[in-house]
């Protein structure tokens, strides 16, 4: 189905919506570090080959690419994208550590960049949610 046809202005309005996000201010290499994570949570497998490939064209390496599924158990990544890492499963899971986790965040982010950072995470949860379930397979 081609869902960005059928319903041309709402779809629209959600890549504006993300477009806005990566135009915030917001490291936009950490945002894409995040939608991935995002991606391979929900198994859209197209999402993560296009973020796959956005992260190496900004320069990280295959060898950290392929280490994101298991960012707990690695030194590759630093304090703030591990917390961001996080953040992103907990909003995604639903986990039921959210308030300590956004203490956390205060740490390293201010209050629009965690807006703009949830805002990507629950952005890319709907995208990868309609992608999945209405386009054709890849």
């Amino acid at each position: 189905m081609n869902y960005k046809e059928i319903a041309k202005e709402t779809i629209g309005n959600l890549y504006r919506a993300h477009h806005s996000i990566r135009k915030s201010g917001i490291d936009e290499k950490l945002i894409a570090l995040v939608e991935l994570r995002v991606s391979q949570i929900n198994g859209c497998a197209y999402c993560c080959s296009y973020h796959a490939k956005e992260l190496s064209d900004f320069g990280f390496e295959q060898d950290i690419i392929n280490r994101l599924p298991g960012w707990k158990h690695t030194n590759v990544f630093n304090d703030q994208q591990k917390l961001a890492l996080s953040w992103a499963e907990a909003v995604t899971g639903g986990n039921d550590h959210w308030n300590k986790i956004k203490e956390q965040l205060k740490l390293y982010f201010s209050e629009r960049e965690i807006v703009e950072l949830t805002a990507s995470i629950t952005l890319m949860n709907t995208l990868n949610k309609l992608r999945i379930t209405l386009a054709e397979e890849d």
